[in-house]
């Protein structure tokens, strides 16, 4: 087969779809919704693969708001699962701008349908997964669970940012949540009676403030109150912490971890509360493919995407985390961040704005079309898989 030929009905697919991948996009990210909530998503998305014929569309798959559409073969060629998610933030609403990830997902695969078309057969499988809850406790972890990767090749997505960088810094991260239970009283008559549990949730905050002014670069806690009582005249019987801990690498996070529950039992022991501390999920640093990615950047190149690719400056961006590394532990994987026109960061207001600006479709679509045609090098190139998946047996031990 003519790769090169197939790479232009890949491009020329996905131009021929702007209008409606548009459409989704804005939709997606007129209509926020958060982590497991993105009902809407899924069936504006269902429809939308249903419309290109895509010869299979699982709906409500894994997850009530979860969704797999196939095509191709795998008896034909490998298989490529490309990674989506549409979940939105509190209050800030696409401040990740999920509305593009996905966007561009949908994008990519239905390049390849049209190239398996172009060629007058499959020469591979293609798996579009719509995973949820990226932002709280990882919809793809559900899918490892349920061997959704076990026949899978290799995986990709991508993720809107303020800059292109081809091997981001996505370290590992544990959600830990902790409840602290003491005694309620009226707190001017009779305050003695009580055991205050936000006292004890407060000194836990600060206990964490403290120790992590001495921790090693890039290790991160960063917390929330959830519960802080009822109202000023009862003493607070309960009280609830939420926090985020992360570390670049996996074998560090149960170091931190017990150096925050140390934190935990001493604030309770203080106050003489009871405190249950639960670990509710944990993302993997990620692995990128170093053979995959190079043949994503020679193809970002002709497109006239310009990526960073300095390590100290990369390092220096230190990264969020996302359950796209618990993937990147099964098949070989690749997750670049690229540029939407805008020079703001993730999670914020501006961020949000820039996510639903028709301007950032260019760089979306242009994304979808170097990674579609990354997909057709290493689908057609059987040494190229090769290389990748030796890399990925040594990487991922």
């Amino acid at each position: 087969m003519d790769i090169e030929k197939l790479k232009e009905v890949a491009c020329e697919a996905i131009d021929k779809a702007a209008e409606d991948l548009a459409k989704l996009s804005h939709f997606i990210w007129s209509n926020p919704e958060l982590a497991h909530e993105e009902f809407k998503a899924h069936d504006a998305v269902t429809e939308i693969l249903d419309k290109y014929k895509f010869p299979q569309v699982d709906r409500k798959f894994i997850l009530p708001t979860g969704f797999r559409a196939v095509c191709g073969d795998k008896a034909k060629g490998p298989h490529v699962a490309l990674l989506t998610e549409y979940d939105a933030l509190p209050e800030i609403g696409h401040a990740s701008g999920h509305n593009l990830i996905v966007e561009s997902g949908v994008a990519i695969a239905i390049a390849l349908k049209a190239c398996f078309e172009a060629a007058g057969q499959p020469f591979g499988k293609v798996s579009l997964l719509g995973t949820p809850a990226e932002e709280q406790r990882g919809g793809k972890l559900s899918f490892i669970k349920a061997q959704v990767f076990k026949d899978v090749d290799f995986a990709m997505t991508a993720h809107p940012s303020q800059y292109y960088i081809s091997r981001p810094n996505y370290v590992a991260i544990s959600e830990v949540t902790m409840h602290f239970t003491g005694v309620e009283a009226h707190a001017a008559e009779f305050p003695w009676e009580g055991v205050n549990a936000l006292d004890a949730a407060i000194l836990c905050y600060n206990n964490v403030s403290c120790m992590r002014q001495q921790l090693p670069p890039g290790w991160m806690l960063h917390g929330i109150v959830t519960d802080g009582g009822a109202r000023p005249n009862i003493i607070p019987r309960t009280a609830a912490l939420e926090y985020y801990i992360r570390t670049p690498k996996n074998r560090n996070l149960k170091k931190l971890e017990k150096m925050l529950k140390n934190c935990v039992d001493g604030a309770a022991l203080a106050t003489d509360c009871d405190v249950k501390m639960k670990l509710h999920s944990t993302f993997l640093n990620l692995l990128t493919n170093e053979e995959m990615t190079k043949t994503y950047e020679e193809n970002a190149s002709r497109l006239g995407i310009q990526t960073d690719t300095d390590k100290e400056s990369i390092l220096k961006k230190l990264g969020g985390s996302t359950d796209v590394g618990n993937v990147s532990y099964e098949v070989p994987t690749i997750h670049p961040e690229f540029e939407i026109g805008a020079d703001c960061n993730t999670h914020s207001m501006d961020f949000t704005t820039a996510a639903g600006d028709p301007k950032a479709q260019k760089y979306t679509l242009d994304m979808a079309k170097a990674l579609a045609m990354t997909c057709i090098d290493i689908m057609l190139k059987p040494e190229l898989l090769a290389k990748i998946k030796a890399e990925f047996e040594v990487e991922s031990q």
